[in-house]
């Protein structure tokens, strides 16, 4: 029996659409501690065989789970991570249409401050802070696999004025192509 103001939906409809959102939103943040301490055994594992990671025309868009992993154990990540490089999620939108779902997030890239002036907060010791290095928006496409939700498509575009990035983030706003879930 639907509870009323649910959309028709059943109890065990209701309580397999939040297992489901919070398991993307479990993967969603997965990702900067992964991207941080370059664990490429887990970034294989939460993709599919055939994922595609387009981060745009300046990056390599590596295709498949193995690629995409790889980009964990490439020497110059590795660099980036030794100097201390951040990545930072925003809480993702989700909406999950039946076996197949869409997040729309902000990622922003920090790396510590290494020229700017030393300045202390009480109680949380000195630091010269950090730098934003760049602001994204993500586009995840994820399906449901028989392991789990993996992510099939990650489009990130800089937050740089121009439309890319605001044509991601108006996926936000697009109606569910069913009324399966949402």
């Amino acid at each position: 029996m639907a509870a009323e103001g649910t959309g028709g939906k059943t109890l065990e409809e209701r309580v397999r659409l939040i297992e489901d959102r919070l398991a993307i939103y479990n993967l969603i943040a997965s990702h900067p501690p992964s991207a941080d301490t370059g664990a490429g055994e887990f970034v294989a594992s939460v993709w599919t065989e055939d994922g595609v990671f387009d981060r745009g025309a300046e990056f390599p868009r590596p295709t498949g789970r193995v690629a995409i992993a790889g980009g964990s154990s490439n020497p110059e990540h590795h660099r980036a991570i030794e100097q201390g490089i951040a990545h930072f999620a925003g809480l993702p939108y989700v909406r999950v249409t039946g076996d197949t779902a869409i997040a729309i997030s902000y990622l922003q890239i920090l790396v510590p401050d290494r020229v700017g002036p030393v300045f202390e907060v009480p109680n949380h010791g000195s630091s010269r802070g950090f730098h934003v290095h760049r602001v994204s928006a993500n586009r995840w496409e994820f399906v449901r696999t028989a392991e789990g939700w993996k992510i099939r498509r990650r489009m990130l575009r800089p937050l740089d004025g121009t439309p890319p990035a605001r044509d991601i983030l108006r996926g936000a706003f697009e109606p569910s192509t069913s009324g399966a879930s949402d």
